[in-house]
């Protein structure tokens, strides 16, 4: 779709939980350029939520955590409500959510999710006996974390929908911004263009490196074993499999994970499957979970209830 018939033609709200509606086209200033975005910032993020992407949610984890600082952070934080082996539910609504906010959610809910999360992140920093020094309100690493959750909205939409063209591109990668700015990154640290957050990438790549205590906490996610057993027998070979597919090549070889041809035309031919079911599904059903998510956090935030 062209970013002229964007402007025209305001699509469905993804975040009611119900079914389809219309809301007016918001035109946001571009923190990044000053200006107003040729076309919502809103709608544009809009455009790369698609709930079938959290088959590529462990493989996000595991980009987030090969920052070491980012790594030895989940794995020592002692926040247990934040542990996805012993709560492995209650993490999954709370990151979710943060993305359903992040991208979909209103500068009020932003700030009031960015209250809650605090609250926990301020616990988490390391200690004398710590191998790395972290802490998670440190706006670099919330930045490294915010960057790969932007390449995981990207990879899948690529996946799954096919390439956009650069301008496209650029657009929905500035209005994504917020994945970042919802917590401590300044809008000033955001990479200006998309041109901009590859040669971040690109550099940051460098900090890569997970340990064997990193990867063994990380291989868990990658096979589910974090589930109740009876659903991680189920689950372990198929997610890792996705998980192994949608890393990149840099993170594969840090996980020591293998990866063939023949596993590279099967996760094609999955995901062009997947393509096709998307494209034809009802804005409210391609961003499920994500907007039934915003509804529950509008219903805490109205009844007053805990967010995290």
């Amino acid at each position: 779709m062209s970013t002229d018939q964007a402007a025209q033609s305001p699509r469905p709200a993804a975040g009611g939980g119900g079914g389809d509606r219309e809301e007016p086209a918001v035109r946001e200033t571009s923190p990044v350029h000053g200006r107003e975005d040729e076309v919502s910032s809103p709608t544009m993020r809009r455009d790369v939520v698609v709930g079938a992407g959290l088959l590529a949610a462990a493989a996000n984890i595991i980009m987030q955590l090969a920052r070491p600082g980012v790594g030895y952070g989940v794995v020592e934080s002692k926040v247990d409500d934040g542990n996805v082996y012993k709560r492995p539910f209650k993490r999954g609504r709370t990151t979710l959510t943060y993305l359903a906010v992040a991208m979909l959610g209103t500068d009020e809910e932003r700030s009031a999710y960015r209250r809650a999360v605090n609250k926990q992140h301020v616990q988490v920093r390391s200690d004398e006996s710590s191998p790395v020094e972290y802490n998670a309100m440190d706006p670099e690493l919330q930045l490294w974390v915010a960057a790969c959750l932007y390449k995981g909205f990207e990879d899948v939409y690529v996946a799954y929908l096919g390439e956009l063209p650069a301008d496209e591109l650029d657009a929905i990668y500035r209005s994504a911004a917020p994945l970042g700015t919802t917590l401590q990154v300044r809008e000033d640290m955001w990479p200006a263009s998309r041109a901009a957050f590859e040669e971040y990438w690109q550099r940051n790549l460098a900090k890569v490196d997970i340990d064997d205590t990193v990867r063994e906490y990380l291989y868990g996610i990658a096979t589910a074993s974090f589930l109740p057993k009876p659903l991680h027998l189920l689950l372990r070979r198929f997610n890792l499999f996705v998980t192994t597919g949608f890393l990149p090549p840099e993170f594969r070889q840090q996980m020591r994970l293998r990866w063939t041809p023949r596993q590279q035309r099967r996760f094609d031919a999955m995901n062009c499957v997947l393509g096709r079911v998307i494209r034809t599904a009802p804005l409210s059903l391609r961003a499920f979970p994500y907007n039934a998510y915003l509804w529950d956090v509008r219903r805490r935030l109205r009844a007053g209830k805990p967010l995290v």
